[in-house]
């Protein structure tokens, strides 16, 4: 059975797919040039809740503000990420966001939200959080990606997420950010991929993630 890691094959797609002219690969090529590849059937992720412009995810207790006209392309991306995992259906795409069509044509990074799901199980040295980054990392600059600093804590709403930032020069003047928020959380993986031009767009992309607040146990 061939090893086929969700979120790593996502993160590799948001960035091929995310700027204009360069090609499109791995689970997003068909989703980039708007056709369709038939996979198995599968479950939904949690559905968004009336509110268009907001994710909401009872499972994990997290919502995100998706920016205003945007395009949700969840159900594309999911077909997809379920072909090309066929064989070891351990994970799922909950949001698939970017900033305008994947095949409009731009000379701009698409800056982009993905959020996705994976069975923890199927990395059997992952403990903690922090053990995700070396996998990730490897494949990245496999792919010609390099690390943008050290792995950092990112607290949100209280709740503690491993953050691991990528680059990728695209041209003289552009330059790809990718940054990963990773949460371990009842037995699964849940990862958060922001793309985006800037430092600065990454962060205001961040800024649109929200938790509910723990429950205390206390009567």
């Amino acid at each position: 059975m061939r090893d086929r890691r969700l979120t790593i094959v996502l993160f590799l797609g948001i960035a091929c797919a995310s700027f204009a002219g360069l090609p499109f690969v791995d689970v997003f090529a068909s989703a980039q040039t708007g056709t369709q590849t038939r996979g198995p059937a599968k479950a939904p992720a949690s559905k968004p809740a009336q509110d268009t412009q907001v994710y909401r995810n009872a499972t994990f207790g997290f919502r995100y503000q998706i920016r205003y006209g945007w395009v949700d392309r969840t159900k594309e991306i999911r077909d997809q990420a379920a072909a090309e995992t066929a064989d070891s259906p351990q994970g799922n795409v909950l949001l698939a966001a970017f900033e305008r069509p994947p095949n409009a044509s731009g000379d701009t990074v698409n800056s982009a939200v993905v959020i996705a799901s994976e069975n923890a199980s199927v990395y059997p040295k992952l403990k903690k959080a922090e053990d995700y980054i070396e996998p990730l990392t490897e494949l990245a600059t496999a792919k010609g990606f390099k690390a943008d600093g050290d792995p950092s804590v990112a607290e949100i709403d209280g709740r503690h997420l491993v953050r691991a930032d990528f680059i990728e020069p695209l041209t003289d003047k552009l330059t790809m950010h990718q940054s990963t928020l990773i949460l371990l959380a009842k037995g699964r993986i849940v990862s958060f991929t922001f793309v985006a031009g800037s430092e600065d767009e990454i962060d205001d992309l961040i800024d649109g993630l929200h938790f509910e607040a723990a429950k205390s146990s206390a009567h």
